[in-house]
């Protein structure tokens, strides 16, 4: 588990993590998303000492990372690839950093096989593309067999096959009962991969919640509900908290009754139903309506560009 707790940096008259507190649960994966310069990179490195924070603290399972006796053990983390001497093959890194937790060579080569790269071990790291190096540093954060495992754009670099092994490897991971913390700008496959979201902007927290509560909340909560009687059920549904408006001859919007209810009350009456959706818009739209008075540049919009002449 991870466990930020009003975690604060400040470098000079700048702040770039407010008071942020956070957890990250075990058995789940955890989106960490933001704009750029949000402050997710120097969150991360003050969860594993890089970075010495200046009010608050962030733990990992109970201790601050550089307490534990084998951090490697405690938690994997990937936030840089290239971060390898680019003359040591892939198998040498591997065994440099398992020398210093005293993990057994066969690790070693467990790891090397699931990140694919065991044709490629002996080669030198400086020759991989940046997919290999993806896997490489994935291998790494695998390495101690780890309760707690923090990557950044994992997938960064790979090719359609590596995304869905990645995917593939978070989810099994969580199912494991491990928390992984995926820090990701991929909003669609954070979407596939992710079961809690904290989100932040300018180094404060924006939201803490699950994914569908998000998209959900961020598309007004309705319901659309598709029928063949619209005039009979938009009677039954009636209420003083209840909102029904029509988006078409036989749908309808309702707002201040859950699906469930509505599902009842219409089997209830006899009202045959064809949909029944709850309204909610993708993960990209919330986090983009969210976020956008918190980023540092904001983009032109498309079309107001002008030819030079």
């Amino acid at each position: 588990m991870i466990e930020v707790r009003d975690l604060t940096k400040r470098y000079g008259d700048k702040t770039a993590v407010d008071s942020l507190s956070f957890t990250v649960k075990p058995g789940e994966v955890t989106g960490f998303l933001g704009p750029n310069g949000a402050g997710k990179s120097t969150t991360m490195r003050m969860i594993i000492g890089l970075d010495a924070p200046t009010g608050g603290t962030a733990t990992v399972n109970g201790r601050h990372y550089a307490r534990h006796s084998a951090p490697l053990q405690e938690i994997g983390a990937l936030l840089e690839a290239k971060s390898v001497h680019p003359g040591r093959s892939a198998v040498g890194h591997l065994m440099a950093l398992a020398h210093t937790h005293g993990i057994p060579r066969r690790r070693v080569d467990e790891v090397i096989e699931l990140a694919g790269l065991t044709s490629v071990a002996g080669k030198r790291v400086g020759a991989f593309s940046l997919g290999m190096g993806q896997r490489l540093g994935i291998a790494a954060a695998l390495l101690g067999d780890p309760a707690v495992v923090m990557l950044d754009e994992p997938v960064n670099g790979l090719d359609p096959e590596g995304v869905l092994w990645v995917r593939n490897l978070l989810r099994s991971l969580a199912d494991e009962g491990r928390a992984v913390m995926l820090s990701s700008h991929l909003m669609s496959e954070t979407a596939l991969i992710a079961d809690h979201l904290v989100i932040i902007g300018r180094g404060r927290l924006l939201a803490d919640t699950t994914v569908d509560d998000f998209t959900r909340e961020a598309g007004g909560g309705g319901v659309k509900v598709a029928t063949t009687e619209p005039v009979k059920l938009r009677a039954l549904l009636a209420g003083p908290d209840v909102v029904i408006s029509s988006s078409a001859t036989e749908e309808l919007v309702v707002s201040g009754r859950g699906s469930r209810e509505i599902g009842v009350i219409a089997a209830q009456h006899g009202v045959p139903l064809y949909e029944l959706t709850p309204q909610s818009v993708s993960l990209e739209e919330a986090f983009m309506e969210l976020t956008r008075d918190e980023v540092e540049y904001q983009s032109a919009p498309a079309g107001t560009a002008r030819k030079a002449g």
